[in-house]
């Protein structure tokens, strides 16, 4: 199949997924349409068990393979989603709580990829770097399922500035943290890997804060042209060439791109959205994200349905995910709590901050991309299907329960 048919089926299923969940399972739509994939992916494999001369799971395996999901989404969709979440978050409320959603989303993150990483080699076997790279892929929130989720949960509005914020950023500063041990765990590759003592610190260090650099400049930039004309549809087009062009730019300079994708829609959301845009103009590029964020969504959440036909399930791999379940749940534990703990007499927190962030950290698309860019070694089969299995059972699981935890623990003492 050609790049098109190829499109062309994704959207469709998606739609199709996201009609059947409307219909009868009537859960939030992208945990929804996840659900109708893995039924969908679950179904043909069973198929292909009970009549394997048919070959179904190996022709859809080969399907879903042509549509390379972890370039897809780390080259291509992940700008245009940061961006949208960005864009959308409020920026007066992320100022008065940015020395929370920053300590959450460096130490945090550290914290828990250390934490994980000794209790990976424990679960598997694996060196203590390698586990440390499974430790970068699992830790970070990803801003695409939690955003998702945090429309359907009535949260209080100050700890949804804290996780939105946290997920957003925690998100560019894992995917740098992934590079730098990845770099250290197979040098071989060469792309991100960093010679010397004090490589990468210096590697992690200009990731980071020249990805934060270019998405601003590039973001005032866009916010100076638009503040010169009023043309709504040549202004959505512009912010679209920001993100498309923002992510491809820091990509190719060797700077993050996805905290390039985050400051600049920040900037463009608060600034741009206040002095350069007229309220037709306004309402047009807010419809606007919010439909590419809402179709992007689906199309994400299809997709991770589909690549259960990658995981290779054995009863001892089943177990051993379940105890990495376990592990990623008390090491988002510790990279919430410690922050917490450490900063709460300097500012304020909601009741049950903690169980709520905990039980709110949900893992993504982002997560299994990562696993699947990963190196061939005897250690990827175990952790794209350790990875795999934390991430359906935090979208399905702590995704439909989340603001029930909210409910329950953000009562007022």
């Amino acid at each position: 199949m050609n790049t098109l048919q190829i499109a062309s089926l994704v959207v469709v299923l998606a739609g199709l997924f996201g009609a059947v969940n409307s219909i009868f399972l009537k859960l939030p739509a992208s945990i929804g349409i996840l659900a109708v994939s893995l039924i969908a992916s679950i179904g043909v494999l069973l198929i292909d068990l009970a009549i394997p001369g048919l070959g179904i799971a190996d022709s859809i395996r080969t399907l879903v393979n042509e549509l390379h999901f972890s370039e897809a989404l780390l080259e291509g969709m992940l700008g245009l989603l940061l961006f949208a979440g960005a864009l959308h978050v409020n920026v007066s409320d992320l100022r008065k709580q940015w020395v929370v959603v920053l300590v959450m989303a460096t130490i945090g993150v550290g914290i828990s990829t250390v934490l994980f990483g000794m209790g990976a080699v424990a679960i598997f076997g694996m060196p203590l770097i390698v586990a440390l790279v499974f430790g970068a892929i699992v830790s970070p929130t990803d801003p695409v399922a939690v955003l998702g989720v945090l429309r359907e949960s009535d949260l209080d509005p100050t700890l949804e500035t804290q996780i939105a914020g946290e997920s957003l950023f925690n998100d560019g500063v894992g995917y740098v943290l992934f590079l730098v041990l990845v770099g250290l765990a197979f040098p071989t590759l060469g792309e991100h890997h960093a010679d010397g003592a004090w490589g990468p610190f210096v590697l992690f260090f200009r990731e980071a804060l020249g990805g934060a650099l270019l998405g601003l400049v590039l973001g005032w930039i866009t916010f100076r042209i638009m503040r010169s004309f009023d043309d709504y549809p040549v202004e959505v087009l512009l912010t679209l060439g920001l993100a498309f062009g923002g992510y491809a730019l820091a990509d190719a300079i060797g700077v993050s791109a996805p905290i390039a994708a985050v400051t600049a829609g920040l900037l463009i959301g608060e600034h741009g959205s206040t002095f350069a845009m007229s309220k037709q103009t306004r309402e047009a590029v807010d419809g606007f994200w919010k439909m590419v964020d809402a179709i992007l969504n689906a199309l994400l959440f299809m997709m991770i349905g589909f690549e259960l036909f990658f995981v290779t399930f054995s009863g001892d791999m089943l177990l051993a995910s379940i105890a990495a379940i376990a592990m990623a749940l008390l090491a988002r534990l510790a990279a919430v709590a410690v922050p917490v703990l450490a900063m709460r007499r300097a500012h304020d927190f909601v009741p049950g901050v903690i169980p709520i962030m905990t039980w709110g950290g949900l893992k993504g698309g982002i997560s299994i991309a990562l696993a699947l860019s990963l190196p061939n070694s005897e250690w990827k089969p175990e952790i794209l299907t350790a990875t795999y299995v934390i991430v359906v059972f935090s979208i399905l699981v702590q995704g439909l329960t989340v603001g029930r935890v909210a409910r329950h623990y953000g009562k007022p003492a």
